[in-house]
């Protein structure tokens, strides 16, 4: 089903969480492409659509695919989310359960490889690059993709800021805007009640989304997957931030994938992503018991109460702020300049303030994580405030 062609056909897909900045992204993509001669497809749900595709002309893939005009995009571009839909699918490895109806009979495996029908795939819609949007789970696959020869032009997107080789994902700014936003918010509560206040922010195994709002005064202290920290300790600071403030509360910022000393991530269940991720969430109300627990040796025998509050949702949501609007502008015009240039196998980035591209492997060569010894200070739980002279713009 190969399309009329002029300079070639774009396919763009965005995968994992949803952030504020993927529309915008597509937008950028689209109205460039079309303005200089190509045709833009949409897949929808990321690698999803492209295993769940049926390859006859005469069978209705809308809900798989579709053709992107600037009317579509121009709607879409300025809100949040992604009108391309998304999943957590991992094309290399997909459950039995979650074969798609029409291949069930050639992939019986518990775990099946279906990248021969995504190369297929891609083929039958006619795809001469694709751009696929997305962190470092989703872009591994593209790895993939690149390696099998696909011409593949990637953009990184995860508000935990964690693709390796690039200083910006779309999603960051808006999640830090929210984050500092909502515990000023919530400043209000702790302080008529004299409360420590714990709040919960996404991180997996990268704490930047604690570390900046902390190092914006947010919050006095931050927790991170990077370091495991001590209880004791934690409330002990806790306690005395608290005495110190004349409204007498505190705040401490805990990322989701925070450990105690010798202890492990807090799970909501066992059950795993294609990606081998299990659900996080609950080591903010763990902390949050355990410093009510804690406090009345550091408060002169009286417990002090607490608020938990898991942000979740709530910094992921709604329209992007002005960095993740200008940001996947500049991200989709780069893709476009490397396609003009037949170059692919690359992901677009910023580094050092500047935007470039590097080679799409960097996404799969190390882990993105908080250089502990140079920015976190582990006595006192929270980011070091040395020199920020020659930093990047987002410090870490």
């Amino acid at each position: 089903m190969k399309g009329q062609k002029t300079k070639g056909i774009i396919g763009i897909l965005t995968g994992g969480g949803d952030v504020p900045g993927l529309n915008p992204a597509i937008r950028a993509v689209t109205i460039r492409a079309l303005r200089e001669g190509y045709k833009v497809i949409g897949i929808r749900r990321g690698w999803k659509g492209l295993i769940d595709i049926i390859r006859d002309p005469e069978y209705d893939n809308s809900d798989n695919f579709f053709e992107l005009t600037e009317e579509i995009v121009n709607r879409a571009g300025r809100t949040g989310g992604t009108f391309l839909h998304t999943s957590r699918t991992r094309a290399s490895h997909v459950p039995k359960a979650s074969v798609p109806e029409h291949l069930q009979d050639k992939y019986t495996d518990d775990i099946n490889d279906l990248t021969p029908e995504v190369l297929k795939n891609l083929d039958f819609i006619g795809v001469d690059f694709l751009i696929p949007i997305g962190g470092d789970d989703t872009l591994s696959y593209a790895v993939r993709l690149s390696q099998e020869g696909v011409r593949v032009v990637a953009i990184p997107k995860t508000m935990d800021n964690d693709v390796p080789g690039t200083d910006y994902c779309i999603g960051f700014s808006t999640c830090i805007t929210r984050t500092i936003s909502l515990t000023h918010d919530l400043r209000t509560s702790a302080g008529s009640h004299e409360r420590i206040l714990v709040l919960e922010v996404f991180g997996r195994y990268a704490g930047f989304t604690a570390m900046l709002p902390t190092l914006a005064g947010a919050a006095n202290r931050c927790v991170i997957p990077e370091y495991q920290f001590d209880i004791e300790l934690l409330t002990e600071l806790l306690c005395e931030d608290r005495f110190t403030n004349p409204s007498r509360y505190s705040v401490v910022l805990v990322s989701e994938g925070a450990t105690y000393s010798g202890g492990d991530m807090i799970f909501q269940s066992e059950e795993k992503d294609m990606f081998g991720h299990k659900k996080l969430g609950g080591i903010g109300d763990l902390i949050s018991r355990q410093l009510k627990e804690l406090t009345p040796q550091f408060n002169r025998g009286e417990a002090i109460d607490t608020i938990t509050q898991k942000l979740g949702y709530l910094v992921r949501c709604g329209d992007p702020d002005a960095l993740d609007s200008i940001v996947p502008m500049a991200y989709g015009n780069l893709a476009l300049d490397l396609i003009n240039k037949g170059l692919h196998g690359r992901l677009v980035i910023l580094r050092n303030g500047r935007y470039d591209n590097a080679p799409i492997e960097i996404v799969t060569s190390s882990k993105k994580l908080v250089d502990v010894q140079k920015f976190y200070n582990t006595e006192r739980l929270r980011p070091k405030y040395n020199s920020f002279e020659f930093m990047p713009q987002m410090i870490l």
